[in-house]
């Protein structure tokens, strides 16, 4: 009940700042209507969708504009070509958040690339013009996915727009310098804005503003990533997937992945809400059931790729924990609307459902761990004689308290992670790291397939 307490507070924090978004937002609009002369780019560059030929970078603009990137081999951009916004046919104009796609990148290759936007006046279809442009002074650099590239990947969860835990994981993974982050959810609260969105993830209120500049980041949303009118599109600030990366079929698992990094084969899955879609609080407005359902095909062939089937190592992130041993943890499926006096809250600690449809698949193939978050509360579940994989729960945002004022309470148990993943010597070593003592919490070790 405590993390509910902090849920609720946090919300009603976020729907006042969205509220006091929205009228800023509009008085904002007027302003650039009037004066063009402010700077356009105003944010570092973030790497999204981690993967081996394709890359995301997204941008923050104060003016209507046309973001593009000069990307290329060559660290001084002599060999560089310009990628625009937006796909075939138009580019994508808008005053918000530029994402320009990267594709036909070479695996295991490092690439160098600089910003840029044009200020666009736009007063009709046939009325437009570039009024100037803007390029970054820096030239940053990333390097793509692969077979060949360093098996070593940070997790962080739980986020939920507090700076200060965020930024002490920022600061751990700029001193590990792993190939990716994965960003296992919840980085939200409940947004209403697309300027809510973008203090989140280009503009956070932290010592590194230029985080994923040159470290790219997946994502696997939490329950409350797609809380607020904002998160339902959540794509207008961090992109789906790259088209040509899904079939037909699976269109709408835009935040699956399934990249292979070094010996490590990383799989993302989306546990959804931690509601059911007939909770009434949702007024029939989620479809988390058929979603999570649709998942099994993608699922089921994801792991049929030679470059994933025949990796060493097979580790799965999704935000929900797929196991609990406590009898008294909601395990999401109390039909109609979540409440149970046997269980101890009114949404989903676990999700049976998930586990019941994807974790056959996954001892399939020789799964060896499930990385998820929710719980506030970091916890391991060791593997077992008929479980081959074992679950880490990643910590909360509460630095070693609860509550505030006259309600604040030590809690020693509730600390932030960075959950660290490296292949050394034929084996993944698993590192937890407690942002609150700076120290390793625990350290595990997992063999490879046989």
């Amino acid at each position: 009940m405590k993390r509910r307490d902090f849920i609720k507070s946090s919300t009603l924090l976020a729907m006042a700042t969205g509220m006091g978004n929205v009228a800023k937002a509009n008085e904002t609009s007027k302003n650039q209507t009037a004066d063009h002369n402010g700077k356009l780019i105003t944010s570092a560059p973030m790497l999204q969708n981690y993967a081996a030929t394709s890359m995301g970078i997204a941008f923050a603009v104060g003016d209507l504009a046309n973001g593009y990137a000069w990307v290329g081999e060559k660290p001084d951009l002599s060999d560089a070509r310009k990628v625009l916004c937006g796909g075939f046919r138009t580019t994508d104009i808008t005053d918000h958040v530029q994402q320009i796609r990267l594709t036909g990148l070479k695996p295991n290759t490092t690439y160098y690339y600089r910003i840029g936007a044009d200020r666009i006046e736009y007063k009709g279809g046939y009325s437009m013009k570039v009024l100037g442009n803007e390029e970054d002074d820096h030239i940053y650099h990333f390097t793509t996915a692969g077979e060949g590239s360093q098996a070593h990947f940070c997790v962080i969860n739980d986020t939920h727009v507090r700076w200060e835990p965020f930024g002490l994981a920022i600061n751990k993974i700029a001193e590990l310098l792993p190939s990716c982050v994965v960003w296992n959810g919840d980085a939200s609260n409940v947004e209403e804005t697309i300027e809510a969105q973008m203090r989140i993830f280009l503009k956070p209120e932290i010592e590194r503003s230029d985080y994923a500049a040159s470290m790219p980041y997946l994502f696997c949303p939490g329950n409350h990533d797609s809380r607020g009118m904002a998160n339902r599109h959540l794509e207008q600030v961090w992109m789906y997937r790259q088209p040509e990366e899904r079939q037909s079929r699976d269109w709408d698992l835009g935040r699956n992945f399934a990249v292979r990094m070094g010996d490590v084969a990383m799989i993302g899955l989306d546990t959804a809400e931690d509601k059911l879609d007939t909770n009434p609080l949702f007024a029939g407005l989620f479809t988390s059931d058929p979603y999570r359902k649709a998942q099994v095909h993608w699922l089921s062939d994801a792991l049929s790729r030679p470059e994933i089937a025949n990796a060493p190592f097979l580790v799965a992130f999704c935000h929900i924990p797929l196991l609990d041993d406590n009898p008294r943890s909601n395990p999401g499926d109390v039909a109609p609307a979540d409440k149970d006096p046997q269980y101890n809250t009114d949404f989903a600690m676990w999700q049976r459902t998930c586990a019941r449809l994807w974790t056959p698949l996954l001892e399939q193939a020789g799964c060896q761990l499930i990385i998820t978050a929710h719980q506030h509360r970091y916890q391991y579940y060791a593997p077992t004689p008929t479980r081959c994989w074992a679950q880490i729960i990643g910590g909360g945002p509460e630095m070693g308290f609860t509550g505030s004022g006259e309600n604040r309470k030590e809690a020693p148990d509730r600390f932030p992670t960075v959950i660290e993943g490296k292949v050394a010597d034929g084996k993944l070593q698993v590192n937890i790291h407690n942002l609150v003592t700076g120290k390793i919490q625990d350290s595990f070790k997992f063999e490879a397939k046989k």
